[in-house]
């Protein structure tokens, strides 16, 4: 079981997070823009959430997040900032991407994170305290995997990451930040006035634009 050291570590794209006030909704929306079905996911214990999938070739994949109307609430604040008030007014408008995820072999020591599972799945997660988004969405939360991640048990519906796009008011600092975790993938970061995220996808339509 691979876990937290101080040795450098190279990350890569994991999955992408997108969130909706409901799981029907988010997979309405999803299935309508991409023309490919997702597969269940299952349930979040430890944060009173449920998800649905998409294999994004044979390493990466995208999830729909929402809270579980029939879970308990958690006894902590929701991943993904999912209980802050603006995040609930965002997505009263309808699902949107709000986060990504990079895998990495060993997670750094200085960060906070949890040992979790769902299914037959495990891994540990960076997740603050809070539940807060690092640098709103834009910095990834990172990995680890102890089983066989998604991507290898997901069918494939032909549908790949072309891009994901990560404004940010300190594109300098959010370069630094990816540097530092020696990540490479398809990851473009520009100046915005606030934390922002967009991706375009390639689907067996053509392309899609999130």
């Amino acid at each position: 079981m691979t876990g937290r050291g101080i040795g450098p570590s190279r990350a890569r794209l994991d999955h992408l997070v997108v969130a909706a006030r409901s799981l029907p909704a988010g997979r309405d929306w999803l299935e309508g823009r991409l023309g490919v079905p997702l597969q269940p996911g299952g349930e979040h214990d430890a944060f009173g959430t449920h998800n649905a999938l998409l294999s994004l070739g044979p390493d990466e994949y995208l999830e729909v997040i929402a809270v579980n109307p029939a879970a308990p609430v958690p006894r902590r604040a929701r991943w993904f900032a999912l209980d802050d008030p603006a995040m609930r007014a965002r997505l009263e408008a309808g699902p949107a991407l709000i986060h990504w995820v990079a895998q990495v072999d060993i997670l750094p020591p200085d960060q906070e994170a949890l040992d979790l599972s769902r299914g037959e799945n495990r891994w540990t997660l960076t997740v603050p305290a809070g539940g807060q988004l690092p640098l709103g969405g834009v910095a990834p939360s990172l990995i680890t995997w102890h089983t066989p991640p998604p991507p290898t048990r997901l069918i494939d519906q032909g549908v790949r990451l072309a891009v994901l796009r990560l404004g940010t008011p300190d594109p300098d600092g959010l370069r630094a930040r990816l540097d530092r975790m020696h990540f490479s993938g398809p990851v473009e970061v520009y100046e915005a006035p606030q934390s922002e995220l967009g991706a375009t996808l390639d689907t067996p339509g053509g392309p899609v634009t999130l």
